[in-house]
């Protein structure tokens, strides 16, 4: 039995006892790992702190530095996430529908656990968390694998939290974290099949595509975020610029902030030179095409069909004029990664055409894509934001974690 077979057995083992907790007992190990990150507070910034100087010597960019760092507010901040999760109704044991059949069979269709969960996720020490609560609210064992990046962080997190469980009663190994970070290890992870019911990936698209390839267990892809606004030729000025600003650098690391804005011909003579004043604020790198920089001049990078493609995860971003909403549409429809994308009008025909033409995961209509997240959507922490069509899509929350099972009742019947 290798490395990772060992932690698959560990967390088989531990499943069956967070699939049998009611929700007190689950509700009453939550409260303990909250408090237990508050009483650790100087253990985990310690930690992160070894992290941290790792990737200033490392020349990691400021933005994926940002999305390291842990400090006092940000663990508190974790913390609550925590207790909000601990107010959600309990998924397990809910009656999705019953049904009475002829021959006197009484069938219900019931959502139980998952099983075991696999997380692998980049340099986010805060998804350490919220995937373990959320997947132990839902019944679930996990198994957490982060990048190397935060692993002092992530190897803290993890012991504060699997002592609070200890403390009670529920098995420490329904939270495990994979502490190799080689390939190897991964590649062993992404074929954990017997012991992984699930394989969930979170991070940039390199990441995710690579599980997606390799894996022979079931993955929900998530999270690649080539997100676009389109400001409208009838959009209110003021509205799109505050819209495309804050999609853009209210976070860019996150996947999703916008790394695509569009703009009607008609509007952009006077849209343009409004937000790159606000982008300026933030020294966003503007890629645009040629009517782009016919407009705002010789600061503007030509852009390239790659850089429609990318996703920036920093002050950077492409700029496109187009001619038309169908226009915008065919462009996102191209180089959209199927995850969040706007529209800023006063057009309701327009927007009816947007909402019906884009095949994302959330489509908005005067809004920021920034709220693509399971807190916003009301679901408490999230695990992922699901780009695929089956079984979730969009913010995943506890229902998310959870499978159904039939479960029927007879009086002697036979077939």
């Amino acid at each position: 039995m290798n490395y990772m077979e060992t932690l698959g057995s560990r967390a088989k083992a531990a499943s069956h006892a967070a699939g049998a907790a009611g929700t007190a007992q689950k509700n009453a190990a939550l409260a303990a790992v909250a408090q237990a990150l508050r009483d650790n507070t100087a253990q985990i910034i310690e930690a992160n702190g070894r992290d941290m100087d790792n990737a200033v010597q490392n020349g990691m960019s400021k933005a994926m530095q940002d999305r390291l760092r842990l400090d006092a507010s940000r663990i508190e901040a974790i913390a609550n996430a925590v207790g909000k999760v601990i107010a959600l109704d309990d998924p397990v044991g809910e009656e999705v529908r019953g049904w009475l059949r002829p021959n006197g069979l009484r069938i219900r269709q019931v959502r139980v656990p998952m099983g075991v969960i696999g997380i692998i996720f980049e340099s986010r020490p805060n998804v350490t968390v919220d995937a373990a609560v959320l997947c132990l609210k839902a019944g679930n064992a996990v198994i957490l694998r982060g990048g190397k990046e935060a692993i002092h962080s992530n190897t803290c997190l993890v012991n504060v939290m699997r002592g609070a469980l200890g403390s009670a009663g529920l098995p420490a190994d329904l939270v495990q974290l994979v502490e190799k970070t080689d390939r190897e290890t991964a590649a062993d992870m992404m074929r954990l099949n017997g012991y992984l019911d699930v394989l969930i990936p979170r991070g940039g698209a390199g990441l995710i595509q690579a599980v997606v390839r390799q894996a022979t267990v079931p993955v929900i892809e998530t999270g690649a975020g080539n997100c676009h606004v389109y400001v409208d030729a009838t959009a209110d000025v003021d509205m799109a610029v505050s819209i495309a600003d804050n999609a853009k650098t209210q976070r860019p690391s996150v996947c999703n902030a916008i790394e695509t804005l569009l703009v009607h011909k008609d509007i952009a003579p006077v849209f343009l030179p409004a937000v790159r004043k606000a982008f300026d604020a933030h020294e966003v790198v503007i890629h645009g095409c040629a009517v782009t920089q016919e407009i705002l001049g010789g600061s503007v990078i030509p852009v390239t069909e790659e850089d429609y493609a990318r996703e920036y995860g920093d002050y950077e971003i492409a700029v496109r004029v187009v001619d038309s909403v169908e226009e915008a549409c065919r462009h996102i429809l191209t180089y959209s990664t199927h995850h969040s994308e706007s529209i800023v009008t006063r057009d309701m025909a327009n927007a009816e055409y947007f909402l019906n033409h884009l095949d994302s995961a959330a489509v908005y209509v005067n809004a920021s894509t920034r709220f693509t997240d399971g807190e916003e959507f009301g679901f408490g922490a999230e695990i992922g934001i699901s780009t695929q069509k089956l079984h979730a899509r969009g913010p995943m929350g506890l229902l998310a974690l959870t499978t159904t099972q039939y479960r029927i009742t007879g009086t002697g019947q036979i077939r």
